[in-house]
């Protein structure tokens, strides 16, 4: 029998049907766990792997190129001295480990997120059901979603991975609906009296006019993923979270400030760099 709330009436057994639920699809769906699981630690390991290959110097001068030609002298000198700075501080493999779980985040939620923003420009039905999605992801603590995370994939870099990936996707999707919603009417209208297909009209006409807008989400996407993954060291996420999260646990508050200075200075500059590449557009 269910307990009463405080109004005298049977509690909502909610959190029962939530367990049920994950046990259900523990059991029957483990197999597309197992299978994104070793996807995600496939990516992770290679962009680690592809970061920590050359020297660390060679790393900053290629970053610090790319920020000076994308951003300008200002955003390569900041790169440069930045990054230089966090090597001099012994941070550079956990900012690699981090970049490498920040990129894959930020990838499968492009890759995820974009096609569904499409689908919801295109379709009023399908977007009155993802709205109401979003906001839910939006306004959920980011804690909460280290729970199920755990509960499909152990602790280690993928439940970091998937939290992340469900924090972050929001932007992205909300932002690539509002791009192509905003193409003007009468430009859709021409390109329909041309004679355009649907696959043409969104991949000459509206996707192009669309592109700031849709960066401007994988801009925030990217900052989510960061910040989610420094929040999933708690699970067993690799990368300056974990030294963050041993300095909190420990009362480590040098370790920790050199630390959180890291993360401010990889956010700095992978957010300069995606605002230029809008402004570009």
């Amino acid at each position: 029998m269910n307990p009463l709330s405080s109004t005298g009436l049977p509690k909502i057994p909610l959190g029962d049907w939530v367990v049920s639920t994950e046990e259900w699809m523990r059991d029957n769906l483990g197999f597309l766990f197992d299978a994104i699981g070793n996807t995600i630690n496939f990516t992770v390991d290679r962009l680690e792997w592809l970061l920590e290959l050359p020297h660390p110097i060679i790393t900053i001068l290629v970053i610090s190129l790319l920020a000076y030609f994308m951003g300008g002298l200002k955003l390569g000198l900041f790169s440069l001295i930045g990054l230089l700075f966090i090597d001099n501080l012994g941070y550079w493999d956990h900012t690699m480990k981090t970049l490498a779980l920040v990129f894959t985040a930020a990838l499968l939620s492009i890759v995820v997120g974009v096609p569904i923003g499409i689908l919801s420009a295109k379709s009023k039905n399908i977007y009155r059901v993802v709205q109401p999605i979003l906001d839910f992801m939006q306004t959920m603590p980011a804690f909460v979603y280290l729970l199920p995370a755990v509960t499909f994939f152990g602790l280690g870099v993928v439940p970091g991975v998937i939290a992340s990936i469900i924090f972050a996707i929001p932007p992205t999707i909300r932002l690539t609906y509002l791009g192509i919603e905003q193409v003007p009417k009468d430009l859709v209208e021409a390109a329909d009296a041309f004679g355009s297909t649907s696959t043409q009209k969104l991949f000459k006409l509206q996707l192009p006019l669309a592109i700031p807008t849709i960066m401007a989400g994988i801009n925030q996407t990217i900052m989510l993923s960061l910040s989610m993954v420094v929040i999933a060291s708690m699970i067993g996420a690799q990368g300056l979270g974990t030294a963050v999260y041993a300095a909190v646990t420990q009362t480590k508050t040098g370790v920790g400030f050199e630390a959180g200075i890291a993360v401010v200075i990889l956010a700095i500059i992978l957010d300069r760099l995606t605002q230029s590449m809008v402004n570009k557009k």
